[in-house]
């Protein structure tokens, strides 16, 4: 899962510079007014559930839910009698969701994962002068890493007993 949060947190990095703070979700917006231990605008990234099906020889498939959380500290007027540099400052929280979804969506950091597709998104009531979005993205992820690993040794390095003679395969290989 490190991968998957890895590559999206450097795929938001590259392309949605406004972010000031792009990092895994560990909690960083609970509980901390007013000292957050983040920079604003902020990006946080997690796994939230992966539902696993075996396909063969310990390999599994799992659809997984990516949360991207979208915050910022908002406190400037949005009001029709705002000021316009108030009110510019205020829409630009969903000139930022809509980068994060552009920088995301079709897109995948890594052969093992599918591209991420945004499943829903949807705004977090707070009380704190925090803007808060949630996007939940969907990816496929193949996991191998339970699998056999087969190693091939050359032929002169196993010897087999048969029958009370030592022997080994006519210029082959063996496969273990």
């Amino acid at each position: 899962m490190d991968t998957v949060i890895s590559t999206a947190q450097a795929r938001l990095i590259a392309q949605v510079p406004a972010l000031k703070n792009v990092d895994e979700d560990w909690g960083q917006l609970d509980n901390y007014s007013p000292n957050f231990p983040t920079k604003w605008p902020c990006a946080l990234i997690d796994v939230l559930d992966v539902q696993w099906s075996n396909i063969s020889k310990k390999i599994q498939m799992g659809l997984a839910q990516v949360r991207v959380k979208i915050a910022d500290l908002r406190l400037s007027n949005s009001s029709k009698a705002a000021p316009a540099g108030q009110k510019a400052n205020s829409n630009s929280f969903y000139t930022l969701t809509q980068q994060v979804y552009t920088a995301l969506h079709g897109w995948s950091g890594a052969s093992h994962y599918s591209a991420f597709i945004r499943l829903s998104e949807r705004r977090v009531q707070r009380d704190d002068g925090v803007k808060e979005h949630w996007m939940i993205f969907t990816i496929e992820i193949k996991d191998s890493s339970a699998m056999a690993v087969m190693t091939t040794l050359p032929a002169n390095s196993i010897t087999q007993e048969i029958d009370g003679e030592l022997s080994s395969p006519e210029g082959g290989e063996w496969t273990i």
